[in-house]
């Protein structure tokens, strides 16, 4: 059963074509501890000095972690109706520096019906597109999403 508290999106009540946007900022954060949670300390990342020397001119987010930011808002729009993301593809295409604000695209692209599941695949295109209108990385995603329960109507309308 779906907690009223996420409003996540079944897969009977998103249609092919349908999009979806938000808009994240990256900040120091970001880029310290996510170093320390994946266990990457590479200096193009925390090393100001080593970074600037580089071919990027300064510290850039890890590719792991702007693949995350990117899919951080499918988990979203299925929050509470998700039963499993399948599958995400990131391509790397610029890098991402602290102080930029990432505009997250995605659309939805294909359907599978999967009735054993009592839900579906919902494949997904997306893209994180930098402040500039760099686009700065491209994904793919699906995610396995449950039907909308069937409601009682005799208990709906109190009889």
């Amino acid at each position: 059963m779906t907690s009223e508290l996420f409003a996540g999106r079944h897969y009977d009540r998103i249609a092919i074509g349908e999009e979806f946007t938000s808009a994240m900022t990256v900040t120091e954060s970001h880029v310290r501890l996510g170093a320390g949670m994946i266990g990457d300390f590479n200096p193009l990342h925390v090393n100001e000095t080593f970074a600037r020397a580089s071919r990027f001119g300064s510290r850039i987010l890890h590719g792991v972690l702007t693949s995350a930011i990117l899919g951080g808002p499918v988990g979203m729009i299925f929050a509470g109706t998700a039963i499993g993301y399948l599958e995400h593809n990131t391509r790397f295409l610029a890098p991402v520096r602290i102080g930029d604000t990432l505009t997250l695209c995605w659309r939805v692209v294909d359907k599978l019906d999967k009735p054993a599941h009592r839900g579906g695949i919902v494949v997904l295109d997306g893209r994180a597109v930098n402040q500039d209108g760099v686009v700065v990385a491209e994904a793919t995603g699906k995610m396995l999403v449950a039907s909308a329960p069937a409601q009682d109507l005799r208990r709906v309308c109190g009889t």
